[in-house]
């Protein structure tokens, strides 16, 4: 099977048939090679549905996860995206096709320099700033932002996020003290509303508000 078809297997048995709906997010999945950012070694597994390892023992998440945190992020094409884990840059592109502009904070060196190639080579440069920094404390020369994803695991909702995040903003991450974590979304309007989407697994934010190093 080439690339392109177990590409839109992939959408088709992993996204759909598990509820996906928003369109946009269907096509940027359908669009993105999702073999590009994975080890050479690993191309042929990149649309298995599971996420995969890469450099620094960090991982790409699974591809339903990367669709349903992008879809509860509401996104319409025109908003400021901040992205606390580059990894592979995969979600990151995953963004770029769906915002205005991303703003990734990465804090391992080479995976920010792996995930800038990637990009540039596909075409995203203009739309995605990368950062090498503790993605703990956010962007705040960028903000505000209309939504905020983080993808690593923290045990509370990091409060400079929160100060980062415009009104009516949503913020998606993983939530929890242990390995199992709930994915969960906040949205700011006038206070804070959390709502939880499931369970979910996903590598430890170090710092502050994740995990000591």
């Amino acid at each position: 099977m080439s690339f392109d078809s177990a590409r839109h297997q992939m959408v088709a048995a992993q996204l759909v048939a598990r509820g996906i709906r928003d369109p946009r997010v269907l096509a940027a999945m359908r669009a993105i090679p999702r073999h590009r950012f994975v080890d050479a070694a690993l191309q042929l597994h990149a649309y298995d549905d599971a996420p995969l390892p890469i450099d620094g023992a960090q991982t790409i998440s699974q591809p339903y996860i990367v669709a349903l945190m992008s879809e509860l992020l509401e996104l319409r094409g025109a908003e400021r995206v901040l992205e606390i884990g580059t990894g592979s840059g995969y979600q990151t592109a995953v963004l770029a096709e769906l915002a205005g502009e991303v703003f990734s904070v990465e804090r391992l060196e080479t995976l920010a320099d792996g995930a800038h190639k990637r990009l540039e080579e596909l075409g995203y440069g203009t739309r995605v700033r990368l950062s090498v920094g503790d993605g703990n404390v956010g962007w705040p020369a960028a903000a505000p932002f209309d939504a905020v994803i983080v993808t690593a695991a923290v045990q509370q909702v990091p409060r400079p996020l929160v100060e980062q995040l415009g009104a009516g903003g949503r913020m998606v991450l993983p939530l929890g003290e242990t390995d199992l974590q709930g994915l969960a979304r906040l949205r700011r309007s006038g206070g804070l509303q959390m709502d939880y989407f499931g369970e979910c697994r996903f590598v430890k934010l170090i710092g502050h508000y994740g995990w000591e190093e």
